[in-house]
């Protein structure tokens, strides 16, 4: 039996020995799971089948050292529409905000012009005092609508480059940011090649997850001791929302933080909805923007102690 064939089904396969530990995965096995498989070998089988509705198992005659074959369907026709009617919704909702950015530029410029001019006619320091503050909000306020007007801008030329460089890079923004608030971990897949992307517009996408994760760590009751993670993975035939890849790349961000709140799980991506007093609801709206310009996304998985954000990308090697 050759089992090299089996990299080619989309069900995930294990081949367990007469113990029922694990002597071989494929490809989609390993996505499905997590895990590669000389990570799962000679582990035993049933901690991993464990949740799963619908498994198959198939005794193996005259095939050692394999006695059983697993089979773990994978329905993903769905999920596909699923992604494909969410990006869609997604993408609605950005054009009208960018209308909107449009339109209040123009009246924005003009009342932060016209609270400097009165403040030159102003003698009094308390009042100079709430000019100031229209300036400083007009200022703020037109960096949002700046951000908001952005996303339309074109994709810059993609580059060759190392993404746990690329990873550094963000965590090091992050110690910078935080200090020693938060105890920054790393787990790299060393086999991850060289890519060929959009490294500023993934650049951006990373510190936008890793800083919404930081600051929900250190923004309230948090735990005793906070942890962020950053990990890469290589996927075998992953499906985005483009269709399926050959290979991708998963950059996951985790922390032990308190989680998202169960109402936000269903609009966390759209632009301005967020759970914390001093976030704008931009930074994983323009992220999710900047992964599916590449033809990747972001998902997550969130429970009280433990989230996770997986930045999913096709792996176009250099």
């Amino acid at each position: 039996m050759d089992a090299s064939g089996l990299d080619l089904l989309c069900t995930a396969v294990l081949l367990l020995d007469e113990s029922l530990r694990i002597r071989h995965v494929n490809s989609a096995a390993e996505e499905l799971l997590g895990q590669s498989r000389r990570q799962l070998a000679g582990q035993p089988a049933q901690p991993w089948l464990e949740g799963f509705d619908s498994v198959l198992k198939t005794p193996l005659r005259g095939h050692p050292p394999w006695a059983w074959l697993i089979e773990i369907p994978v329905h993903q026709g769905g999920h596909l529409d699923e992604l494909r009617q969410a990006r869609g919704r997604e993408e609605a909702q950005r054009e009208t905000l960018r209308n909107l950015a449009h339109e209040v530029r123009n009246p924005l410029a003009g009342l932060r012009a016209a609270a400097q001019l009165l403040e030159m006619e102003l003698s009094r320091d308390d009042l100079r005092e709430y000019t100031r503050v229209i300036v400083a909000e007009a200022d703020r306020l037109a960096g949002l609508v700046a951000r908001l007007a952005s996303s339309s801008q074109p994709a810059a030329a993609p580059s060759i480059f190392n993404v746990h460089e690329l990873c550094e890079r963000v965590l090091a923004l992050i110690r910078l940011e935080f200090g020693e608030q938060i105890r920054l971990e790393r787990d790299y897949d060393a086999s991850v090649p060289d890519m060929r992307a959009d490294r500023d517009q993934l650049l951006q996408a990373l510190l936008n997850v890793a800083r919404n994760g930081a600051q929900a760590l250190v923004e309230g009751p948090g735990p005793a001791s906070p942890v962020l993670r950053l990990s890469t993975r290589i996927l075998h035939q992953p499906l985005l929302a483009a269709g399926q890849h050959r290979m991708g790349l998963r950059i996951a961000v985790a922390d032990n933080g308190p989680g998202v709140p169960e109402a936000l799980r269903d609009k966390l991506f759209h632009p301005l909805v967020t759970g914390r007093a001093q976030g704008t609801g931009l930074g994983l709206s323009l992220a999710q923007e900047c992964l599916q310009r590449q033809g990747g996304l972001l998902e997550f998985d969130s429970v009280p102690g433990k989230t996770e954000f997986r930045l999913l990308l096709p792996l176009e090697i250099a």
